[in-house]
């Protein structure tokens, strides 16, 4: 199996969930480079850092989770973001596929969940780079 580690930008306004996701990832084949507490840090990061996978949540202020999602995936079309929400309604769940999301994390979640997601996006990213 492939050990590269995959770079990952954690998205989320709640300090509390970024420490529970970043503590989640300790020790696996993960690397938590950067961290953005709303959509638009989260675009400026993922511009800069070039992360593998972004988790992103969808309610954020100043610009929304779905909202940084587009922008990133028309920037960086490879990169794999995972919707990170409480809100599993059928028209978030719609809007985020239609703008590019690879996978969704429905709070409140479980580490097993969240490695499941992440391991299925870390596949597909080895899949496509050496």
């Amino acid at each position: 199996m492939n050990k590269r580690r995959i770079s990952i930008v954690i998205a989320d306004d709640n300090d509390m969930m970024r420490s529970i996701l970043r503590g989640m990832l300790r020790n696996q084949e993960y690397d938590v480079v950067g961290e953005a507490r709303n959509g638009s840090v989260a675009v400026e990061i993922v511009s800069r850092l070039k992360p593998d996978i972004v988790c992103m949540d969808v309610m954020m202020p100043e610009k929304n989770g779905i909202a940084a999602l587009a922008e990133i995936k028309a920037a960086q079309p490879n990169v794999e973001i995972i919707m990170v929400t409480s809100s599993s309604d059928p028209e978030t769940v719609q809007e985020s596929i239609l703008n590019g999301a690879s996978g969704f994390i429905i709070k409140p979640f479980n580490a097993a969940r969240v490695l499941d997601t992440l391991a299925k996006a870390r596949s597909r990213i080895l899949q496509r780079k050496p």
